[in-house]
């Protein structure tokens, strides 16, 4: 199995093949990797995206939702390719 952050590389790799530039939601999704790193966390958990995506605290809520819907993104493709992942289907 690979790592989440080798995985986040291929997807944008695969996703830039496509045509997509991805800048934000290549900046974004590597802070995550960080993220989830630094709370030692091997799972991507909706509790753990949430907590990622509502930092910084003093920013617009569209920015918020910005971020979780990168990691969402990436948790779909990645539930795709391995059976540790949960992509989570929608959030309150």
């Amino acid at each position: 199995m690979i790592s989440l952050r080798k995985a986040v590389e291929n997807y944008l790799t695969m996703r830039r093949s496509l045509g997509f530039k991805l800048r934000d939601m290549g900046y974004n999704l590597r802070h995550f990797m960080s993220f989830m790193e630094q709370q030692r966390a091997s799972i991507i958990t909706t509790e753990l995206a949430l907590r990622w995506a509502q930092q910084p605290q003093d920013v617009h809520p569209a920015q918020w939702a910005a971020r979780l819907s990168f990691v969402r993104s990436f948790a779909r493709y990645w539930s795709a390719t391995a059976t540790t992942a949960s992509a989570p289907a929608t959030f309150a």
